[in-house]
């Protein structure tokens, strides 16, 4: 079961509308999933359905998150793309992102 969510650190906010976008990678990328963060910058589980073990890539569209709130200079990041392995079909798996303009970590939540 996969879940995100992003906080922007810059704001101390959640990021809401963001546009985030699941992919299986097995040789090639395929489409999984899509969605928008809520108020509370989450895309909830279960995000992209039950999920079989194998690569899978997050991709956080944050270019037009920075530019509707016109940060000084612009935003260096367009896209974001995490990539990372589902080794159980029921394990829970939460792929946070914290971001800022200039910068941003992940790291496998709870």
């Amino acid at each position: 079961m996969l879940s995100t969510h992003i906080l922007d650190v810059a704001a101390g906010a959640p990021a809401e509308g963001i546009a985030v976008t699941l992919y299986r990678v097995d040789g090639e990328r395929r489409r999984i999933a899509g969605a928008k963060t809520d108020a509370d910058g989450r895309i909830p589980a279960p995000f992209g359905g039950a999920l079989e073990p194998g690569t899978y890539e997050i991709v956080f569209a944050v270019g037009s998150y920075f530019a509707v709130r016109k940060q000084l200079g612009g935003a260096f990041y367009d896209e974001i793309p995490v990539r990372f392995r589902i080794e159980s079909r029921n394990a829970k798996y939460h792929v946070p992102l914290l971001l800022a303009p200039w910068g941003y970590s992940t790291y496998r939540g709870s």
